[in-house]
């Protein structure tokens, strides 16, 4: 074997092992799309979609892909430099008025939105300040931007969600400008991020805050425009990064800011000059879910909220540990890998999907079943996961905190 395929083996023994014991959770082959889809012929109740409002497979979203595909077809073949079309430049205005902000540019991932955004503001003169919990596109962005030779900024990590640990910081950044970059809701935990005091902060320090919003546009605020809206702070945030991966229901990323950035970013981020354009269906459905938006966004955000309300009730009062989770995303703290992965496996053979988190995606003693209720699952799908949450927590000493003895095959 060569030197790679001795790493790979070395650095793949934890995925053997859950293979081995058949607790392996992950690239599980979805036969259809949705909330409610099919895996290996079985009828699954999804509770891992990022699709917060439902509204992914809507007969008017598909029907405005269709329709894309016959005039566009799937892609453009170049990047955006030379393949912007009208239904581009049309999105991007009006999620720009939808939104609050001055201007908006669409990247092909949200991924690439906060990476080439990153990298195009950053340079030696910039402190990039991020929150311990940061998201990897937030991380890599970051670690991108401090590689570039002889231009590459200070990089500083503030306790997560901690105002006063930011402000230490800046205090003490060698570099003249700073950038500080957080999530509206962190997505392991389900936490809203403390934007109002990083506002204040950010504004005594002469920093630039960037909010990463994915888990919040179209799920926070009255309208369903995020966490700006939702905190009363429209005009005070100047950059928010978010994506098409979750409410608007396919890919792509969202740069929200003012017309000066926005040109910035157009013209220097290689994430955004060298990736091929938005393919055109997936402009197409997110218009169309952005008009849904414009016309019922109260009534959709009113549902996705009632919904999670009485998932959170019901888990709490049967004893669950949701961690700092205040939003729709709810972590069910198992604190141990096996009972995670027992629990995981247990669920998804009585037809419930609930993504395991273990390490290295969170810390030792920190392992968790990932719950994001949506506006898409009914009744009947909650109170049957309840139940069998339940039934296994208890089964696998989740709820009661137990040992459940040794992890053999």
């Amino acid at each position: 074997m060569s030197w790679i395929h001795e790493k790979a083996y070395a650095e793949l023994a934890r995925v053997r092992e859950a293979k081995e014991k058949q607790v392996y959770p992950f690239f599980r082959e979805f036969e259809s799309g949705g909330i409610h889809t099919r895996v290996a012929g079985r009828d699954i109740i999804n509770f891992s979609s990022n699709d917060y409002l439902g509204l992914t497979n809507h007969p008017k979203v598909k029907a405005a892909a269709i329709a894309a595909v016959e005039k566009y077809a799937c892609g453009l073949s170049s990047s955006r430099v030379q393949a912007t079309t009208t239904e581009h430049v049309d999105l991007e205005r009006r999620l720009a008025k939808w939104f609050g902000f001055p201007d908006c540019l669409t990247f092909t991932t949200g991924y690439q939105a906060m990476v080439g955004t990153i990298m195009a503001l950053a340079d030696k003169d910039t402190t990039l300040i991020l929150d311990a919990y940061a998201h990897a596109c937030i991380l890599d962005g970051t670690f991108l931007a401090a590689g570039v030779p002889k231009n590459g900024p200070e990089v500083r990590f503030f306790n997560h969600n901690s105002p006063k640990s930011l402000e230490r910081i800046l205090q003490t950044r060698e570099r003249k400008n700073a950038l500080v970059l957080v999530e509206g809701i962190y997505s392991l935990d389900g936490d809203m991020g403390k934007i109002a005091e990083f506002v204040e902060i950010c504004d005594r320090y002469d920093a630039v805050l960037v909010v990463d919003d994915a888990h919040g546009s179209g799920t926070l605020g009255k309208n369903g425009t995020g966490i700006v809206e939702h905190l009363g702070l429209q005009g005070k945030v100047p950059i928010v990064v978010s994506t098409f991966s979750k409410v608007f229901g396919g890919i792509g990323g969202i740069l929200l800011a003012d017309e000066a950035v926005i040109d910035l970013v157009k013209h220097t981020a290689r994430s955004f000059l060298f990736s091929a354009s938005l393919p055109v269906p997936v402009v197409a459905a997110a218009s169309t879910i952005l008009t849904m938006l414009e016309d019922d966004g109260p009534a959709l955000v009113s549902e996705l909220h009632q919904k999670a309300e009485y998932m959170r009730t019901k888990l709490t009062a049967a004893g669950f540990d949701l961690g700092m989770s205040n939003t729709h995303i709810m972590p069910i703290m198992c604190r141990e890998e096996r009972k995670t992965l027992f629990m995981h496996v247990a669920l998804f053979e009585c037809g419930v999907l609930m993504v395991p988190i273990t390490y290295p995606g969170v810390k030792v003693g920190e392992e968790r079943l990932r719950v994001n209720v949506t506006r898409g699952h009914s009744q009947e799908d909650m109170d049957t996961a309840i139940e069998l949450v339940k039934t296994y927590g208890e089964a696998f000493f989740v709820l009661g905190g137990d040992e459940i003895g040794p992890y053999e095959g």
